[in-house]
C-alpha cells in the first residue's frame, strides 16, 4: 500500500540543462488544493513533496486525465503535486517519440525549477505516452546539476572536487529527484508491427501488412510504433530506448524507479493489443479462466507481482539490439530487454461492460461520461501507488 514520507531538506535549485530540447509549452497548472506553508505544526498542512507527471497518449490532451489528477489530489492533498503534461497534444502527438520526449523532459524541467521542497517524482503514462516518458526520463536521470552559476553573474565556479559531489548527490535521480513510480496503461511497449498487436486489423496478414505500409499516415510517430526507422546502420528508436545509448540513459533511468507497473487490456482494446502492453510473450499470457473476481476493483481480473527471477533468466546483451531483423526476433529483444526491470502487471476486463468498445480509453478515465467504468482502475493504482 502506500507509504509517506516527510520532505525534509529544502532549498535545492536547478539549471535548465537538457540536450537539444525544444517546443515547449506551459504545463498544467499545480493542484491549488494540495497547498499549505510547509509547516508540520498542529493544524497546519505539509507542503506536497511529491511530483506526479501524467503523460497523455497520441492525439489526447492534458485533459485526458482530469479524472485521475482529481483523484490523486482528493487522497494524497498533502504529498502530491500533479503534473498534467500539456506539452504533447493533438497533432503534435505524431512528432515522434524522441522529440516528444524532449518536450516533456523540457517541461518537467521548468516546472520544478521554482520548487525546491519536491523530493520525489513518478510517471504515469496512457497508450503512447508511456513510451514518451520512457524517452524523457533517459535525458532526464542524472543530468540536472543544481546551483551551477551562470555566466552572467559573479559566482565562481565550481572546482573539481564540487563537481564530484554534485554529480554523486544526484546519483540515480530523474531531474534531480527520487524515482518512485513509473506506471503505464495500455502502452504498446513492444511497437504496433505485425503479431496481433493491433486488435482491431483481427491478426490478418493482409491487414498487418497494409497497416505497416501506410504508418507514414501518423508520420514520425507511425515509425517509431511500426518499427520503420532503422536507419543509417541504426536499429529502430523501440529498440535503442532498451539499453543507454550515449548521454542518453533510457535502462539506467527506468531501472532506477522503485516500482514499475503495466496496466493492460486483457480483452476489447481495438487499438493496443494484450501482449504489447504486459509486456509479455503470448504463452505468458495468464488463462482467462483464472482470472480473480474482485469486489473492490472489479475491472482488475489479475495481478502480476514482480518476480527478481524473471529479471534474471532472460540473458540479454547489446549486440541483440543490431543482429533483430524480423518482427518477431524484435519484439523477442524487447521483451528480453524491457524484462530487466522488475513489472508488476495488473490485467484489465472490461469483457461485460457496456463501455468495452471504448477499452482502449476507459482504463484511464479518458473522458467521464464514456469511460466511467475504468474508475477502479484508477483507484487502484492511487492506493497501491508508492509516496
Amino acid at each position: 500500500m502506500a507509504m509517506v514520507e516527510d520532505g525534509g531538506k529544502k532549498g535545492r535549485k536547478t539549471t535548465k540543462y537538457l540536450r537539444r530540447l525544444s517546443c515547449f509549452k506551459a504545463a498544467d497548472e499545480p493542484a491549488a488544493s494540495a497547498g499549505g506553508d510547509g509547516g508540520v505544526g498542529s493544524g497546519e498542512r505539509r507542503t506536497p513533496s511529491h511530483l506526479v507527471v501524467t503523460v497523455n497518449g497520441i492525439i489526447g490532451s492534458a485533459e485526458n486525465w482530469r479524472f485521475a489528477k482529481k483523484q490523486f489530489l482528493k487522497k494524497y492533498p498533502e504529498d502530491v503535486i500533479v503534473l498534467c503534461s500539456a506539452c504533447n497534444t493533438a497533432t503534435k502527438t505524431l512528432d515522434g517519440i524522441d522529440i516528444m520526449g524532449e518536450r516533456l523532459a523540457k517541461e518537467v524541467m521548468s516546472f520544478i525549477t521554482d520548487k525546491p521542497e519536491l523530493r520525489r517524482i513518478s510517471f504515469v503514462g496512457h497508450s503512447l505516452g508511456g513510451l514518451i516518458a520512457r524517452y524523457a526520463i533517459g535525458l532526464l536521470y542524472e543530468k540536472d546539476v543544481p546551483g551551477a552559476p551562470s555566466a552572467d553573474n559573479n559566482e565562481r565556479d565550481f572546482n573539481a572536487h564540487e563537481t564530484q559531489s554534485i554529480n554523486k548527490k544526484f546519483e540515480g535521480k530523474i531531474a534531480g529527484l527520487e524515482p518512485m513510480n513509473f506506471i503505464t496503461f495500455a502502452t504498446p511497449h513492444l511497437g504496433s508491427r505485425f503479431h496481433k498487436q493491433i486488435p482491431i486489423l483481427g491478426g490478418f496478414s493482409t491487414l498487418e501488412k497494409a497497416a505497416y505500409r501506410t504508418c507514414g499516415i501518423l508520420r514520425r510517430t507511425g515509425k517509431h510504433l511500426f518499427l520503420k526507422d532503422n536507419k543509417e546502420g541504426k536499429p529502430p528508436l523501440l529498440l535503442q530506448m532498451l539499453n543507454d545509448c550515449g548521454d542518453l540513459r533510457f535502462m539506467s533511468a527506468l531501472q532506477s524507479f522503485k516500482r514499475h507497473v503495466a496496466y493492460a487490456n486483457a480483452c476489447s482494446d481495438l487499438i493496443v493489443g494484450w501482449k504489447t502492453s504486459s509486456i509479455r510473450r503470448k504463452h505468458e499470457l495468464p488463462k482467462r479462466e483464472n482470472f480473480m473476481k474482485n469486489e473492490k476493483y472489479p475491472h482488475i481480473v489479475n495481478v502480476e507481482k514482480p518476480n527478481s527471477a524473471n529479471t534474471q533468466q532472460d540473458s540479454f546483451t547489446e549486440t541483440m539490439i543490431y543482429q533483430a531483423k524480423s518482427a518477431s526476433e524484435m519484439e523477442e529483444t524487447m521483451i528480453k530487454g524491457l524484462n530487466r526491470v522488475p513489472w508488476e502487471r495488473v490485467d484489465v476486463s472490461f469483457r461485460r461492460s457496456k463501455q468495452r468498445v471504448f477499452a482502449h480509453s476507459t482504463i484511464q478515465v479518458k473522458t467521464y461520461f464514456l469511460n466511467s467504468d475504468g474508475a477502479d482502475v484508477i483507484f487502484h493504482m492511487i492506493d497501491y501507488f508508492l509516496l
